[in-house]
């Protein structure tokens, strides 16, 4: 049994947006007034988060000089987000998601103004993990919702093209996120600033959707049970190309993990000094952005089986080349070529999940897919360290890219990317 949401989309902007179908524009989701509402607000509120990382982290070593403490910051973060995926999803597919995102967005900018009033009163640290794990529960509530808001933006032919600028968004962020961060405490020698930034931006956010009207989608009214809690990996596991192209992205993001290992290449290998490490960290983002806008300007994907396939090899064989360079610029433009091809899988994948999932169930799908996720990145920089204790950095970046080469799965019959089942 479903409902429908009340809030509708402007049909001149939706016929606008995907007149000339054998022409495709390039920037057809971003002329949509709803998508472009999403999209300033999460790369603003994507900005804070880049920038709240840079000081969490720089507070906590100058406070305590432990790297333990350091280290807990994404324990505190990513416990809340593993435990809670599940029953968020389901709750993002039960009530309204904009609403859900506006109040997980409230809660985030109160978690930030508090860590800029414990800042600035040097609180104590418990309080401060406390706040963090705050955002972490936050974080596990909002991301399968304004996941799924995504698709009650564009109309569904515009669901490829969405999936790409969506991309763009984070990884926008990431590139001067970090920078802006350092040169605030470099300024300022204090985090609050941040802080408080953090909360503006997730502010920015609420204002955003609060604005979004949104298509019509159908929500789950399903009586609460445990197999409710499961459908989205029940679905997943029977979605056997969507369970492909998880998989295997999870996996050469896994075992192809070369960025946990920057700063030993930087200062070990390719003698560079805090300035080229910045560049290192950056290239792959710069590689990822580099490709959104190469996918915009080209028709929807055809055989997107082959192409991820091909994209994945790619990244393995970029990894590989990265790990056994010496040269400086020659390692940059692997990253580079590494974060392009990586977005490639980030695509197709996200627009696998737009066009071939259930209104009523993206929410869930969402949550089990950011788990996946999470998990490889997360177990990827672990993956690389352990990997160089036992193998040596080189190898363990080397092993790591022929790793992801050889994921083969039963992904070749996927045709094109714009087709909606």
């Amino acid at each position: 049994m479903t409902v429908t949401e009340e809030e509708t989309t402007s049909g001149s902007e939706i016929a606008h947006a995907s007149s000339n179908p054998e022409m495709p524009d390039p920037y057809a989701a971003l002329k949509v007034r709803d998508f472009q509402l999403l999209f300033v607000g999460r790369v603003m509120a994507t900005l804070g988060e880049q920038m709240l990382s840079v000081a969490i982290g720089w507070e906590l070593y100058e406070r305590t000089k432990s790297d333990l403490a350091v280290g807990l910051v994404g324990l505190v973060q990513i416990i809340p987000v593993a435990v809670l995926a599940l029953p968020a999803g389901t709750v993002a597919d039960r009530v309204n998601r904009k609403r859900l995102v506006l109040l997980t967005q409230i809660l985030l900018a109160l978690c930030s103004l508090a860590l800029a009033i414990l800042s600035s009163s040097r609180g104590p640290l418990a309080l401060f993990y406390l706040a963090l794990f705050g955002i972490g529960v936050a974080r596990s509530f909002n991301g399968p919702a304004t996941s799924a808001l995504l698709s009650q933006t564009v109309p569904p032919e515009l669901f490829a093209n969405a999936a790409t600028w969506n991309s763009s968004s984070w990884q926008l962020a990431s590139v001067i996120g970090p920078a802006i961060g350092g040169a605030v405490i470099a300024l300022s020698k204090q985090a609050a600033p941040i802080y408080v930034f953090d909360a503006f931006a997730a502010s920015v956010l609420v204002v955003a959707v609060s604005l979004i009207r949104g298509r019509p989608i159908a929500l789950s009214r399903e009586a609460p049970s445990f197999r409710l809690l499961l459908a989205g990996a029940s679905f997943i596991w029977h979605s056997k190309v969507i369970l492909a192209s998880i998989t295997l992205d999870m996996f050469a993001v896994l075992l192809g993990g070369a960025t946990a290992l920057l700063p030993h290449y930087a200062d070990n290998i390719l003698h560079v000094d805090a300035t080229g490490l910045g560049l290192l960290r950056a290239a792959p983002s710069v590689g990822a952005l580099m490709m959104v806008f190469t996918l915009a300007h080209r028709p929807p994907i055809q055989r997107a089986g082959i192409t991820l396939l091909l994209a994945v090899a790619g990244f393995g064989l970029a990894t590989v080349v990265f790990g056994f360079s010496t040269y400086f610029p020659l390692s940059l433009i692997m990253l580079i070529a590494l974060g392009a091809l990586d977005n490639i899988s980030v695509v197709i994948r996200n627009t696998l999940f737009l066009t071939r999932t259930p209104d009523e169930m993206r929410g869930r799908v969402s949550a089990v897919n950011s788990v996946f996720i999470g998990a490889s990145n997360e177990l990827g920089q672990f993956e690389s360290g352990a990997a160089s204790v036992l193998l040596g950095p080189v190898w363990a970046v080397a092993a790591g890219g022929i790793g992801a080469i050889l994921i083969w799965p039963e992904v070749r019959a996927l045709g094109p990317l714009n087709e909606t089942v």
